[in-house]
């Protein structure tokens, strides 16, 4: 069983829709969420403290407050209709996810050159060794 709520039926032409109604209906699986967004939320900024003065720290603080925002503008959203509101928290959302897009590639990359670093070193430090290390001289 979903926990999202049941879909409602093509609402016929003669019923009037506000926009206010279809904010709320729309924002409602990121509101039933929102808990999860304020957890989230916490942790990552308590994870940033400890490195505050690092890059790493500042950003994760940015993305716990991120989805503080979202979680904070989905509930407006969702308790009055507000399409800004909703935009707003899809905004965060956005804005998360591409931070930590970003710090996924970035880590990729220094993964690759460190790689690629401890493969080459060695063979090129082992290949300038090895007249030293011919023991057929002695």
């Amino acid at each position: 069983m979903s926990n999202y709520p049941p879909v409602p039926p093509a609402y016929p032409a003669n019923v009037n829709v506000g926009e206010s109604d279809i904010v709320r209906e729309v924002s409602m699986p990121i509101y039933q969420s929102r808990g999860w967004l304020k957890f989230l939320g916490i942790l990552m900024i308590i994870a940033g403290i400890p490195s505050i003065f690092a890059l790493v720290g500042i950003l994760q603080i940015w993305q716990g407050i991120l989805l503080m925002q979202a979680a904070s503008s989905i509930e407006t959203a969702a308790s009055t209709g507000q399409k800004y509101a909703f935009l707003s928290s899809l905004g965060n959302i956005k804005t998360f996810f591409v931070i930590n897009g970003v710090l996924v590639l970035v880590g990729l990359i220094v993964a690759l050159l460190t790689i690629c670093v401890a493969v080459v070193l060695p063979l090129v430090f082992g290949i300038s060794l090895l007249p030293f290390l011919n023991y057929n001289n002695y």
